[in-house]
């Protein structure tokens, strides 16, 4: 059987972190950039129609719009761009 040393095990674990971090960072930097593509009708469409029916853009001032942005920013966890895309997208 053969036996490994400290300095081996260190190495491999270590190695097998590095390779987990590159991956999940590569991964989640592809997400990012796909959402961060999207216009502000579809986010809209992925992220609010999801959970309730939504209201049409007509139903709240865009003042309004802001506040229940604001509000369904937590509710949702979407980003700060993501919510701007959604409220700029309804105030029109």
């Amino acid at each position: 059987m053969k036996t490994y040393s400290i300095k081996n095990i260190t190495y491999i674990v270590t190695l097998a972190f590095s390779v987990l971090v590159v991956t999940t960072t590569m991964h989640s930097c592809v997400a990012s950039q796909k959402v961060a593509a999207k216009p502000g009708v579809q986010l809209w469409a992925e992220n609010c129609q999801r959970c309730h029916n939504t209201p049409s853009a007509s139903t709240f001032s865009p003042e309004q719009w802001e506040t229940i942005g604001m509000h369904m920013q937590t509710r949702a966890l979407i980003t700060e761009d993501e919510k701007k895309k959604i409220v700029e997208f309804l105030k029109q």
